[in-house]
């Protein structure tokens, strides 16, 4: 329960529109508990002489009283309800802006399905909290203690006797929302297991196709659901006990209120209207009863909700501003230092990088050579701070990197990452989307450059082409020259190339050089590749392997040497050799 106290500041944001609620809900009541007293009246007046136009003077008022507490009820819907719409509101944008804040790392350990679980099953049942809950709750506590304190007034002995059986309720409410609580938080978390396997299998569709795949993934995903039905349906057998023992607890009340009324009436003791209106006031506790078994479920599955959400709010950001943050820094020009750098990841065995010492001027282009897994796209991440360094130091214009707003340093930054990524956007979109407002000139001048222009030029809209989920209409390499273009569109001091060639043919990726060499001049530029083609050009060279730099110079003083990139070259001349054969 604890869980659910986090969510009093949106709580307080809405309390005026909350505290409109409450006073519908108490005058919905007080006119509710009303039409027992006129019908004991009519019933009273059975006994007497008794004229139509009393009849009907009773009736317009069970009518009146009947409207104006539907009228109060559907105020506190547009009060309460709406308010809780609002909250959900506020709750799924605070979630998703902070998801939005979290390092690299926490997704590198995190599913999305169970993110978009949170997102969606998790928030929902957090505002059935914020609406239904509180106003069910707030509703069936009011009249309660109104319809008590009535029946109280008319015969507290049979009140008494009447209500003697119903504290068994909140006993068995109680055990049953233990087991509630327990069992919900099963379910929500195969909740999560679903959509997990659910986006990835949407995500792979195309290498579950390619592998004939399919029916053992819908079996996969048919266990998943088999467990997801088994958890409800457990969660179900418990909560089905709760209204039929309601029920048996308020026919004990209503054979009591028979048996001790009936009696009272042939004494005279209590008039038979009384006894009527006993009997109605008793069937209007009846839902109140129900309702808060419910009530209490609602709170017991918002509080689990809620505390899974509370997991991701209270993980902070490893990579964020703090005291050492210099505000005034605003723009960066590109010199890039590394001194004594060594990185590891959290639970690595080892440090992915190793004393690392490189100087890079601004204006520099330095290309990274080395093989699979040897650290180059370790290297380049630290450079936009995606991680924190575990030894060393890293510093841009002098500056210490953590001494440079997050914002400012990434801004600066133009980056093409080994996984391309693109949105369900058009090209248009995809390109300025680190730059919006970019005017349709500069659109062009990069997609030109990225050798974009001639494939846009066939697209039956151009550069207003919906490229699909992750860009699945376009060809890798169409995806690597629209996520270099990207990159070009913000003019950043720092550009970084992350293998950004290796989808394209070797004649595209010589005119691309070719038209960059202008484009790099004035910023700091990294080119990571396995290709010597792409890195010969550049004005130093650096080999990383197993963490290390090995081997540093030009492009005619490492091919001299006979080390790793020497090799590479040598074998890379022969493939091309070969295949011009």
């Amino acid at each position: 329960m604890d869980s659910l106290y986090k969510l009093k500041p949106y709580l307080r944001r809405h309390r005026l529109l909350l505290a409109a609620g409450f006073i519908a809900i108490i005058l919905s009541n007080a006119f509710e508990v009303l039409i027992p007293l006129i019908i004991r009246e009519v019933v009273d007046q059975l006994q007497e002489e008794a004229s139509m136009r009393q009849f009907l003077e009773y009736g317009a008022m069970v009518v009146g009283v009947t409207a104006l507490s539907g009228l109060f009820s559907y105020f506190t819907r547009q009060t309460i309800i709406v308010a809780s719409r609002k909250m959900e509101f506020e709750l799924r944008n605070d979630f998703y802006a902070h998801l939005q804040k979290l390092s690299v790392s926490f997704y590198n350990n995190t599913t999305t399905g169970d993110l978009m679980a949170h997102t969606t099953n998790d928030i929902n049942q957090v505002r059935n909290f914020l609406g239904p809950g509180i106003m069910y709750a707030t509703s069936t506590g009011i009249g309660f203690v109104i319809i008590l304190g009535i029946m109280l007034s008319i015969n507290p002995t049979l009140t008494l006797l009447a209500l003697l059986p119903l504290p068994l309720i909140s006993v068995i409410v109680f055990y049953i929302g233990g087991i509630v609580h327990k069992k919900t938080i099963r379910i929500q978390e195969q909740f999560s297991n679903i959509t997990s396997r659910a986006q990835e299998n949407l995500s792979g569709i195309r290498v579950i196709k390619a592998f004939t795949r399919e029916q053992f993934e819908v079996d996969r995903f048919k266990d998943l659901g088999v467990e997801y039905y088994r958890r409800n349906m457990s969660l179900i057998r418990v909560q089905s006990l709760t209204r039929p023992v309601l029920y048996l607890l308020i026919g004990i009340s209503l054979i009591v209120v028979l048996w001790y009324g009936g009696s009272s009436v042939i004494d005279g003791r209590m008039t038979l209207g009384d006894v009527t209106a006993m009997m109605i006031y008793l069937g209007m506790l009846i839902w109140p009863m129900i309702a808060f078994g419910w009530v209490f479920n609602i709170i017991q599955r918002a509080a689990a909700s809620m505390g899974r959400l509370n997991k991701i709010f209270d993980v902070q950001p490893e990579i964020m501003d703090g005291p050492d943050t210099d505000s005034s820094i605003k723009d960066l020009q590109g010199h890039v230092t590394f001194k004594g750098v060594t990185f590891s990841y959290p639970g690595a065995p080892g440090p992915a990088l190793k004393n690392i010492d490189l100087d890079i001027p601004p204006g520099k282009t330095v290309g990274i050579i080395g093989f699979t897994g040897a650290g180059k796209s370790t290297f380049v991440s630290l450079i936009p701070r995606l991680f924190d360094i575990t030894d060393g130091e890293v510093r841009i214009d002098g500056y210490p990197i953590k001494q440079i707003p997050v914002e400012t340093l990434r801004s600066s930054i133009g980056y093409v990452t080994q996984e391309t990524f693109l949105f369900s956007e058009t090209i248009r979109e995809n390109i300025i989307f680190g730059e919006h407002g970019a005017e349709e000139e500069l659109v062009e001048r990069v997609a030109d450059i990225a050798h974009l222009s001639g494939d846009v030029a066939d697209f039956p809209k151009k550069f207003e082409t919906v490229i699909g989920e992750r860009g699945i209409t376009l060809s890798g390499g169409q995806k690597q020259r629209a996520s270099l273009a990207r990159a070009l569109a913000r003019d950043p001091k720092i550009l970084i190339l992350d293998d950004a060639f290796s989808a394209v043919d070797t004649y595209t990726e010589e005119s691309i050089l070719s038209r960059l060499r202008d484009e790099i001049r004035n910023r700091t530029t990294l080119l990571i590749s396995h290709r010597i083609s792409t890195v010969k050009q550049a004005d130093e060279i650096i080999v990383i392997d197993n963490g290390k730099i090995v081997e540093r110079g030009t492009h005619d003083e490492l091919a001299g040497q006979g080390g790793i990139y020497a090799n590479l070259y040598q074998k890379q001349l022969l493939e091309k050799e070969l295949e011009e054969m």
